[in-house]
């Protein structure tokens, strides 16, 4: 057998695994036949790999920093519209909120709104019943002061508000800053009250409402006052629900039959109905004697208190007999319509015993 002398070509790698002069990393064996790379291609190999893991790394660090500016940013823009969201439902509810105060204490409705400033005008000079002007907050310019003059006049309550609850009030209508409420039937006089007692030959028999809130409650009672044949009914002109169309629609068409004065003051109406031998009664949860032990055959005029603050100090003060409902229950009061009903029911059933 002939032996060769092996000898590397010049050229690139060739089928039996050598390489060319040109390539700086040499192949050796190991006594087992492997192949190695020798320390120059390994320490070349290793440099061009820090090299392109640092590139790799500025890379990935540049697009984590894009990553986080964006987010930031995001962050930022999102924080920014989260706050302007909670401003602006914030803003909301809070008008919705005076609002609905506004309407559970009044609780008016839209077909007894007189919008703009012609239609309150002529409303007033007409004399139709308005229970409250609602003037815009700055508007005193022109026909309004006007209109201000008259309602004034005619002892209207007058209250200033702001443009955008004229705005939600009207339902969009031009309300050219004014709106006012009418009621749906007219007031009547407290001597219109007494006039009627007096045509039917009873002893007067009068309920005042002291700062009764609820529509509902009020449009009952009347339904109750005109079954027990009460004359007529005070309410005060402020801090007290008015005729509209809840209280005729829950009155069952009562209100057409049964007379409502507004009063300015409770006391001194109260004290004017004393110098004329009226009894005043009122009612109270705890204290007073049980209501069927009152006499209710005098002429007398029966106070109910408004709902969850019962009957003020002032007009407590004022009444000649306090009375109560006796209670089991675990319930300690009853809805002020219902305790109105069975007040007026024994007033009923004294005066027909008679």
């Amino acid at each position: 057998m002939i032996k060769r002398n092996y000898k590397p070509s010049s050229n690139k790698m060739n089928k039996r695994g050598t390489f060319n002069k040109n390539t700086s990393a040499k192949r050796s064996f190991d006594s087992k036949g492997k192949s190695a790379w020798n320390e120059n291609k390994f320490s070349k190999t290793a440099k061009h790999s820090d090299i392109r893991q640092s590139s790799t790394q500025r890379g990935l660090d540049n697009k984590r920093g894009a990553n986080d500016k964006k987010f930031n940013n995001r962050h930022s823009n999102f924080s920014a519209q989260r706050d302007f969201a909670v401003k602006k439902i914030s803003r909301y509810i809070r008008n919705m909120n005076e609002t609905q105060n506004f309407d559970s204490r009044d609780n008016f409705v839209d077909d007894n709104i007189i919008i703009g400033r012609n239609a309150v005008s002529e409303a007033l000079k007409a004399g139709r019943s308005i229970n409250r002007l609602l003037v815009a907050d700055g508007s005193r310019e022109g026909s309004i002061q006007k209109i201000v003059a008259m309602a004034k006049d005619n002892g209207i309550i007058i209250e200033t508000v702001t443009r955008d609850k004229l705005d939600k009030l009207s339902n969009g209508q031009r309300h050219q800053g004014v709106l006012a409420y009418a009621s749906p039937v007219e007031y009547a006089t407290l001597d219109d009250i007494l006039k009627i007692a007096e045509e039917r030959n009873e002893q007067p028999f009068i309920l005042l409402l002291d700062e009764l809130e609820d529509p509902h409650n009020f449009g009952a009672i009347l339904r109750t006052a005109d079954a027990v044949g009460v004359h007529g009914v005070l309410i005060p002109k402020r801090r007290s629900v008015s005729l509209n169309s809840t209280v005729a629609k829950t009155s069952a068409g009562a209100i057409e039959y049964v007379k409502v004065a507004q009063i300015n003051n409770v006391s001194q109406t109260l004290q004017q109905l004393k110098d004329l031998d009226f009894t005043i009664i009122g009612s109270d949860v705890d204290n007073g004697e049980v209501y069927d032990k009152a006499d209710f055959n005098e002429a007398i005029v029966l106070v109910i208190g408004g709902e969850g603050k019962g009957l003020r100090r002032l007009t407590k003060d004022n009444c000649d007999v306090i009375v109560k409902i006796p209670m089991n229950g675990k319930i300690n009061s009853l809805n002020a319509s219902v305790a109105g009903a069975i007040l007026m029911y024994e007033a009923f059933r004294q005066r027909r015993t008679m």
